[in-house]
């Protein structure tokens, strides 16, 4: 089984589409013997190819935005808690002194 063949997300198996499309109308009798198999196999190669291609590209665009994601999220804790946190562990700091006292 392949996908729903459209010409437009599978560009470069158009070729083999038509033709086993082709095939398929016009030649009865190849069908019914096999004859069809090779070029069903080609597309469906093709397609293969074409889906991994596609998946390694947006695999890519997912790992660029994660990355200026974790960048904008890193400006607004150095904007809020200066640079390498250093408000946020004397804030940490404070809270851990208070809790010691408030325990003895």
């Amino acid at each position: 089984m392949h996908p729903q063949l459209d010409s437009e997300r599978f560009h470069p198996c158009e070729d083999l589409i038509k033709a086993l499309q082709e095939c398929h109308r016009n030649e009865f009798m190849k069908q019914i013997f096999g004859l069809c198999n090779e070029p069903k196999t080609l597309l469906t190669k093709c397609l293969h190819d074409t889906r991994l291609a596609q998946e390694r590209e947006k695999i890519l665009e997912r790992k660029e935005k994660t990355k200026k994601f974790e960048l904008r999220r890193k400006q607004l804790e150095e904007e809020k808690y200066g640079k390498d946190g250093y408000l946020k562990k004397v804030i940490e700091k404070e809270l851990e002194l208070e809790a010691n006292n408030g325990q003895k």
